[in-house]
């Protein structure tokens, strides 16, 4: 038997939509593969407890309502097991196996979200960009309360995400209770086959770009690095500063983190991680090379950052290599392992724990910024027509000179401010600026 490790992005197993798998999925296991160890013999069964499973077995197969089947006693029996150790740990069937293969894959079908459970609703842990869920503005947090007119409640995530689920092209209602808001409002969406690009990147002002990670696949860092490539070319070879965005990114592939991370450190660790077993005992470590030569980083993080990029937070923060700003992670820092029992079912189960470089646990308490910056939203005031005074209003100005045979230019309309498009953003670019100033400054 073989042990696959990786991180998963949260709640993996419930992307919702999983309708249309890609043609060729990528493995589901792109982190080391570990041969497991012969399990040795329990020589201390619980007997009593399990004589009471017996007995539990036999009263429902002779009493209940229906006739139940053996096999359906048994796996939902494993089911309850795993479902009491942590959030994380779970059966894996044939269907929700393959959505595993997906989830790796980059393309699936479906709305566009990343679930959990919490107080029996289902919560939103993070929209996918350019997906029906982030279009029609769902948010990190929005408590999905009703599923067209089926209360949450009572339902099991899978059971939620099953009816959420759907043929690309159907539409679905969902009400959403946001934050503090008293009465919840309805969204409807369509469902659709998501393919999601890992890797977003362009130039926010000469030199300094920008670089979103949307998931860790095992393509990321590949990809990463072309996009980075194609900003120093447009940066004329090099660039100032880079902001790193991970907002709203709920994890992927261990190795896609570390190479993320790798990237940008020279040496020391990324990440370890602990647990009981020792094939649950692995260790980071960065290769040479900075691919930005030293330049300054933001790296954004906030609520629906999760699992593999709060590895990477960690990591370049611990290592000084990047400022971090935004809100605190979202704090998932276990390690699943997928061990097969047959061709078509598997248990993920919770083995060990992820740390940074400096030892600090992820597990339930993510990723401190180094700025706090709370999402904002920036409004100009209003223009009253009369504009700011400027030397060309002065009764009796000087004419301004235009270089002989040279017409003198049209003055242009002022861009629309990126603080109008991403107020975090902005700052982050601000930060940036500044550390080059710096950085400059103290070059001899």
């Amino acid at each position: 038997m073989r042990l696959l490790q990786f991180v998963l992005p949260l709640c993996l197993g419930f992307l919702v939509g999983a309708v249309a798998c890609a043609e060729e999925p990528a493995p589901i296991a792109p982190a080391p593969v570990q041969t497991a160890p012969a399990a040795e013999t329990p020589q201390d069964l619980p007997l009593d407890a399990l004589r009471t499973f017996a007995d539990v077995f036999g009263r429902i197969k002779e009493d209940y309502v229906e006739e139940v089947e053996d096999k359906s006693l048994i796996e939902n029996a494993i089911r309850g097991m795993l479902s009491g150790l942590d959030p994380h740990s779970s059966y894996v069937d044939g269907e929700e196996y393959r959505d595993l293969q997906v989830g790796t894959s980059g393309e699936f079908g479906g709305l566009g979200i990343e679930v959990g459970m919490e107080d029996g609703f289902v919560k939103v842990i993070a929209p996918i960009d350019d997906t029906p869920a982030q279009r029609a503005g769902l948010q990190a947090g929005d408590m999905i309360i009703r599923i067209d007119d089926k209360p949450v409640k009572g339902l099991s995530l899978n059971e939620a995400v099953q009816l959420m689920r759907g043929k690309p092209g159907t539409q679905i209602r969902l009400s959403i209770l946001r934050g503090s808001d008293e009465k919840p409002f309805e969204v409807v969406l369509e469902r659709a086959v998501i393919q999601v690009a890992s890797v977003k990147s362009r130039m926010l002002e000469p030199g300094f770009g920008y670089v979103r990670l949307t998931h860790f696949q095992a393509h990321t860092t590949d990809d990463m690095l072309k996009a980075i490539e194609e900003l120093k070319k447009a940066g004329e070879g090099r660039l100032k500063g880079l902001v790193l965005d991970l907002r709203n990114n709920p994890g992927g592939v261990l190795n896609g983190a570390v190479g993320v991370s790798d990237a940008f450190l020279a040496d020391g660790l990324i990440v370890y991680t602990e647990g009981r077993v020792k094939n649950s005992q692995m260790r980071f470590k960065a290769g040479p090379d900075d691919v930005l030569d030293g330049a300054p980083i933001v790296v954004l993080v906030n609520g629906g950052s999760a699992s593999a990029s709060e590895i990477v937070a960690g990591a370049l923060q611990d290592h000084r290599r990047a400022i971090v700003m935004g809100t605190r992670t979202f704090g998932k820092g276990s390690v699943q392992t997928i061990v097969p029992i047959d061709e078509d079912s598997a248990l993920k189960l919770t083995t060990a724990r992820y740390y940074t470089p400096s030892g600090r646990s992820i597990q339930a308490n993510g990723i401190v910024p180094d700025i706090a910056l709370e999402r904002g939203e920036f409004k100009p005031l209003a223009d009253s027509g009369l504009g700011s005074l400027k030397e060309s209003n002065l009764v009796r100005h000087l004419d301004g000179q235009a270089p002989a045979g040279e017409e003198p230019a049209e003055p242009t309309p002022d861009p629309l401010p990126l603080a109008v498009e991403d107020f975090q953003l902005s700052e982050a670019l601000n930060v940036l600026k500044g550390l080059n100033i710096l950085g400059a400054a103290a070059k001899p």
